[in-house]
């Protein structure tokens, strides 16, 4: 169901979501010791306990909500080392050994996920087909021949092509081979089952609230705490942000599409170098067959254009290029990128040993969070991983990031003021129904939403997070943050972090 209230045919629904049942694993209720505790119930978090599981270690999942809901469950769900012109610049910025670290995890993550279908017998929907990376304009193409290059260097099965199975000509693509796609909660609600049990836990609706790094470690929610000798944070933005995670991700909204089409579809999963990207891929559940259509990413709370014309013009490059005759589903991701483009995955850091984060898979997160719970769980397990060097938290790489950095955090101080600034001086006028706005109320800022039976929802506008201001998202009716990508329903309630805190309800 969307934060808003019952669903209508135009509004957003993941159909990953739509095409599996619903979980009912019980909260937290008291105390408990384990070996492990993994905050976050998403494929990162899943994915390490799962490994830990089956090393014979006793594991708690606490899940804020529902496992495989959150990022994971509005997913285009592309299984593939393939992750954009990536590999030119890893080998360029950070060097061979590392760029063949990321290229190795991220194919043995494909791998692992086959593995375990096969052994826990799912259905599903795992297929094996090429990922292409394809030329908007011919001036992409010699980028495409040194990607394909570097690629292929690092032991990768990537390849430069001029000819797709597209109905339209591209200039070039650059091909991997061997890459897959799956439906991401199917397997992982098998998963979850596989690590429930036998002195192990998935609690859902259990909030994590605070870290203690201690000896023995401590998570502390609203329901108890779990004692353990390490401790997993696999949330979309860490719980315990001590590295300051805050200043070097930024977080970006997508859109995505699962629609009917009249002939053949693509045989192959397609992303382009356009910017916004455009991505597209066959899928079939259920026994039906649809091409699911994404695109126009944004950094979250940008509101121009609204968030309903993105899902148009998603809409619109589906019609232009492929002969749609409906759309089945639509939604949207949510994805934390780094500002060196690898992710933050290993050790927290100094004093805190036993702490270990996966986050920032800048929209690649069903292979980079599986690589991400394998090499937390080797960490767990034996102390090390040979593929660690390049995701360790706290590297540092000015040459790939500086400009980044700086770029992403003066958005973030502009939008913080100026948010501030429009909402102090607004007139305070209420808005018209199925609308909402930022406005001043006994000098403060509040957000209003008045749904389309003319109820008013007030709640404060101010992100607990770090004050700054949160914006109306049109198309899914949520109060989305702009500085660091929390999100809240139309009543407060937090939806995803890095906040953990509700906005207060206000009284007008």
């Amino acid at each position: 169901m969307p934060p808003g209230g019952p669903r209508t045919e135009s509004e957003p629904e993941s159909m990953w979501l739509a095409t599996t049942p619903e979980t009912d694993y019980a909260p937290l209720a008291g105390g408990l010791d384990v070996d492990t505790v993994v905050v976050g119930g998403g494929i990162t978090g899943l994915t390490a306990a799962d490994r830990l599981t089956a090393a014979g270690q006793t594991v708690a999942v606490l899940e804020a909500d529902r496992i495989a809901e959150s990022t994971t469950g509005h997913t285009t769900a592309k299984l593939t080392s393939q992750h954009g012109l990536l590999y030119d610049y890893l080998t360029s910025t950070f060097d061979d050994e590392r760029a063949r670290q990321y290229a190795e995890a991220n194919e043995a993550a494909i791998d692992t996920v086959e593995s375990r279908i096969e052994a826990l017998g799912v259905d599903c929907g795992f297929e094996r087909l090429p990922a292409y990376v394809y030329a908007a304009s011919a001036d992409d193409v010699d980028s495409l021949r040194a990607e394909a290059a570097a690629a292929a260097d690092l032991g990768l099965p990537a390849s430069f092509t001029e000819s797709t199975d597209l109905p339209y000509d591209v200039p070039g693509a650059v091909r991997f081979d061997h890459q897959a796609q799956f439906h991401p909660r199917t397997y992982l609600l098998s998963v979850a089952e596989s690590v429930h049990g036998d002195g192990s836990h998935v609690f859902e609706e259990t909030r994590a609230l605070d870290v203690d790094p201690g000896d023995p470690c401590e998570v502390e929610t609203r329901r108890g705490t779990v004692t353990a000798d390490d401790v997993v944070v696999a949330t979309h933005f860490p719980l315990d942000d001590r590295n300051g995670y805050f200043a070097r991700m930024h977080p970006k909204q997508a859109y995505l599409l699962a629609v009917r089409v009249g002939g053949d579809l693509p045989g192959g999963m397609y992303y382009s170098t356009a910017s916004p990207a455009d991505t597209f891929r066959p899928c079939t559940v259920d026994g039906e067959e649809f091409l699911i259509v994404g695109g126009q990413s944004h950094d979250v709370g940008v509101t121009d254009p609204p968030t309903a014309e993105r899902y148009r013009r998603c809409e619109a490059f589906a019609r232009e290029h492929f002969d749609v005759e409906s759309v089945a589903y639509r939604w949207s991701t949510h994805d934390y990128f780094t500002v060196d483009r690898v992710p933050y995955v290993g050790r927290a850091g100094p004093g805190r040993d036993h702490v270990y984060v996966g986050t920032g898979f800048n929209g690649w997160g069903m292979s980079g969070g599986v690589a991400a719970g394998e090499i937390i769980a080797e960490l767990v397990l034996t102390g090390d991983s040979d593929r660690a060097d390049v995701f360790d938290p706290l590297r540092l790489e000015p040459g790939a990031s500086a400009w980044r950095f700086l770029r992403e955090n003066a958005k973030v101080a502009g939008r913080f003021v100026g948010d501030w600034v429009a909402a102090l001086s607004s007139a305070g006028d209420l808005p018209a129904s199925g609308e909402a706005t930022v406005t001043r109320r006994n000098g403060r800022p509040c957000g209003v939403y008045r749904d389309e039976d003319g109820d008013v929802h007030a709640v404060s506008a101010v992100c607990p997070h770090m004050d700054c201001l949160v914006r109306w998202n049109d198309a899914e009716r949520t109060w989305d943050c702009p500085c660091h990508g929390s999100r809240f329903d139309h009543d407060g309630e937090v939806i995803s972090g890095p906040a953990v805190e509700d906005l207060p309800t206000t009284e007008l």
